[in-house]
């Protein structure tokens, strides 16, 4: 019997030895090392550009085996700026985020895929003005390493494109702004 328990704690500890385990990250915003930024076209003419500058977040990363990487984050919608005080008024409104009704907007991954070296597709669920709906997230690893102060971080960039409408957003601009891309920048610091 001893001997069946041994072996049966061996295997485990064996099979637990093999598998990578992700390392757990809070994303550094208070550092200013993290950015949720949009972009629309104005009538086909020009970009306008925001940020949300209220948000919070985590991910689990281990660069051997990615697919275990899991992220999920939280965005105050009502931090939308865009750099005109009547502008901002307007696209916090009920025509566009309603963010009296809706004042978080959520992503929470579902599956990470490698699609190359150092970059995947980070699918997961969206839900922004009261409606859920899966996106995917084009992402590229950055880098990590030590930081000055003790810590280890890791960073990535990615970008994804939401169709207003698919979000309930029933203000029209036009056919050249039916989409708006969102570019993400974070770092984040390993617990």
């Amino acid at each position: 019997m001893l001997k069946k328990t041994l072996t049966a704690l061996a295997l485990s500890s064996a099979l637990l030895a093999g598998q990578a385990m992700a390392a757990d990250y809070v994303i550094d915003k208070q550092g200013q090392h993290a950015f949720v930024n949009f972009k629309i076209s104005h009538l086909g003419y020009s970009w306008l550009w925001g940020t949300f500058k209220d948000f919070d977040g985590t991910f689990s990363f281990d660069a051997a085996q990615p697919e275990a990487s899991k992220v999920s984050v939280t965005l105050k919608t009502a931090s939308l700026d865009s750099n005109h005080a009547e502008r901002d008024k307007h696209l916090r409104s009920e025509d566009f985020l309603n963010v009296a009704k809706h004042p978080t907007a959520t992503f929470e991954s579902t599956s990470v895929k490698s699609t190359g070296e150092g970059t995947a597709d980070i699918t997961g669920n969206l839900t922004l003005n009261g409606v859920t709906k899966p996106v995917v997230i084009a992402a590229k690893f950055i880098g990590e390493g030590d930081d000055p102060w003790g810590g280890y971080r890791a960073g990535f960039e990615g970008s994804t494109t939401l169709k207003l409408k698919d979000f309930d957003i029933k203000m029209d601009l036009g056919p050249a702004s039916q989409t708006v891309d969102l570019i993400i920048s974070v770092e984040g610091v390993r617990q």
